[in-house]
């Protein structure tokens, strides 16, 4: 069984409406391949999605927010927010619970569904 990895967020958190990205790497070090980068998807379907890939494999999977920020001083004012929040530790990555995990992965089509859902928000 591999490992997931996520931010634990607590209820309503508005990052959960962000897509999210999967990372798929190699939970022993003798394995040498690049990390697999998946997504965007929408929050639950990249939880579930890693969770059945990692499910029977030894992979670590990280799943984690993207954040759409559209130029330069927007991605510098995000990392200092980053800077300012390493000084000061507030949420960390954390192993998911059991109960935390979403049910069945999701199929293509809602995959799709989800993509269009994705590009709706990031092009109101």
């Amino acid at each position: 069984m591999g490992t997931l990895v996520t931010l634990h967020l607590p209820p309503g958190s508005p990052i959960a409406e962000q897509p999210w990205v999967i990372t798929f790497g190699s939970l022993d070090e003798s394995e040498d391949w690049e990390p697999i980068v998946c997504g965007p998807y929408e929050h639950q379907h990249a939880l579930a999605l890693a969770r059945a890939v990692v499910i029977d494999d030894d992979l670590m999977a990280v799943v984690e927010p993207m954040l759409p920020l559209a130029g330069v001083e927007a991605i510098r004012k995000e990392i200092d927010l980053a800077r300012d929040a390493a000084e000061d530790p507030g949420e960390d990555f954390e192993p998911l619970v059991a109960q935390e995990y979403p049910g069945s992965p999701p199929e293509p089509d809602e995959v799709l569904a989800g993509w269009r859902r994705i590009a709706g928000k990031l092009t109101a």
